[in-house]
């Protein structure tokens, strides 16, 4: 690969260099960016540094090192003698690019400028702000760790190598967006995971060609996996640091986005989505039966209303000894209609509640069940039957672990619905098997997505239906070809 041409190189001129960051970096137009001018040893010196990004208790121990030296002190090499001599700080670095240094002031190191050196000396001694590492809302667990991922990209893989102490861990730094200049880490444990999958992902992330990523980890999915159309995940989302080492430990490589407290897991399968950190943190039989129930649910979740509505309108495909499943009597507006405008209805509540403080959301809650609940079907806008399945499908959605998941389901579910309704028998068969092609024909980074069941393994199936004892889950997935397959 080449190396990137400098197009401002460091000048020998301490006075240059001084304006050119000062230009650049707006000092006097930004309040928080601050140029320190200072005098040390019979040198000229300035420090640039943003305010709220730097420990002040570390500068202000550095600058009084620095108040007591002699001019002797840095001769012959100023530069040797500050960095290995009377700067003692374990994170110091030099750069002979003044773009280079412009950026890393900008991300919260500080640039210590000398006269008579051409290399500036960085300092990064920043700190963000950031929350305590809290359980994740969406993966909570009865039994287990409570510590979840924050905003903080170093606060993230610190809490990543706390539970992977392995000596080939890797944690490889990037930048994304040519203005937002993002911190990205590329994790993975380079004697497990497969070099082909990390080189993909790596060229993935660093040909994404933009000026900022707004919305963070959800940008780069976007532009790393593609399939616009497509409303299922092709990653995985965890705030849970243990759920990443279990990644980790499998062969996957995991996208830290600084800003973001969730964390890409590449590549998944339809199955990943599944899967919950509870089975694992109880007995393997009452894992199985948390795992199996929650199969049902999600089932449950994206068919139970096409087919109530498929057998409420053609009651000959339903028994003798079925017929309670259909409607004994219609409401005002049609079936179809009534299931339309319950699915909106049920969007709109969900918006809702998200914006909505968390002192209101149970009175939002009550007030939502009176009026479309009692209300709706003592007017005659809903019935019984559709407010019942409609509420076993929105447990089903509920009961999904990962978020992405349930809400692609949900749209599957209301298109189901639609061609149902259009074409009865026909219309859910060729909706069911146009949905069963988009899952077989998608992949994510080459990796099928429906894989141990389409192409089939039934080992790995196996383990997807089943929550099997950890002593003997003693193979990782072979779809990632890992170079250590045995655990």
């Amino acid at each position: 690969m080449s190396q990137k041409k400098i197009i401002h190189p460091v000048s020998h001129s301490f006075e240059k260099n001084i304006d050119f960051l000062h230009k650049e970096l707006g000092v006097g137009k930004s309040f928080d960016v601050i140029q320190l001018d200072l005098d040390y040893a019979g040198r000229k010196m300035a420090m640039f540094l943003i305010d709220g990004f730097v420990k002040d208790d570390i500068l202000h121990y550095l600058m009084k090192l620095l108040s007591r030296l002699e001019p002797e002190q840095l001769d012959p090499d100023p530069l040797e003698k500050l960095m290995k001599v009377h700067i003692p700080y374990v994170e110091i670095d030099r750069q002979n690019d003044l773009d280079v240094v412009m950026d890393l002031v900008l991300a919260g190191p500080t640039a210590l400028v000398v006269e008579g050196m051409s290399e500036i000396i960085m300092i990064d001694a920043r700190t963000y702000p950031v929350r305590g590492p809290q359980e994740p809302d969406l993966e909570r667990v009865t039994r287990g760790a409570r510590d979840g991922f924050v905003e903080t990209i170093v606060f993230n893989t610190s809490l990543t190598r706390r539970r992977v102490r392995d000596k080939t861990l890797r944690m490889e730094y990037m930048q994304v967006g040519r203005r937002s200049k993002t911190d990205i880490c590329i994790s993975y444990i380079e004697d497990i995971a497969d070099p082909e999958i990390v080189k993909r992902i790596k060229e993935s992330v660093s040909n994404i060609d933009t000026d900022g990523l707004p919305m963070g980890e959800k940008t780069i999915e976007e532009f790393i996996c593609g399939r616009h159309l497509n409303p299922y995940p092709l990653v995985r989302y965890t705030e849970r640091p243990d759920t990443a080492a279990i990644h980790l430990y499998e062969g996957h490589v995991l996208i830290y986005v600084d800003g973001s407290p969730s964390v890409l897991i590449t590549p998944t399968t339809f199955w990943h989505h599944l899967q919950h950190a509870e089975e694992y943190r109880q007995k393997p039989l009452v894992g199985a039966y948390l795992r199996l129930v929650r199969f049902i649910a999600v089932w449950i979740g994206i068919f139970i209303l096409p087919l109530w509505y498929l057998f409420a309108t053609n009651p000959r495909l339903l028994g003798s000894n079925m017929q309670f499943i259909g409607v004994d009597q219609g409401g005002t507006l049609p079936l179809f209609v009534q299931f339309l405008l319950i699915e909106i209805g049920i969007d709109i509540l969900r918006m809702a509640t998200i914006h909505t403080p968390t002192s209101l959301a149970t009175a939002l809650g009550l007030v939502s069940a009176i009026l479309i609940g009692q209300v709706a079907v003592e007017v005659g806008l809903f019935i019984n039957e559709v407010i019942l399945y409609l509420a076993l499908a929105a447990l089903g959605t509920f009961a999904t672990p990962s978020y992405e998941l349930s809400l692609a389901n949900r749209l599957l579910r209301l298109l189901l619905l639609v061609v149902t309704a259009a074409f009865g028998v026909i219309g859910f068969v060729v909706g069911f098997t146009l949905w069963m092609v988009l899952l077989i024909r998608t992949k994510s980074f080459h990796i099928p997505y429906l894989w141990p069941f389409i192409p089939f393994s039934y080992r790995a199936f196996r383990d997807v239906i089943f929550r099997a004892p950890m002593p003997l889950k003693n193979r990782r997935p072979t779809v990632l070809h890992t170079k250590d397959p045995d655990r």
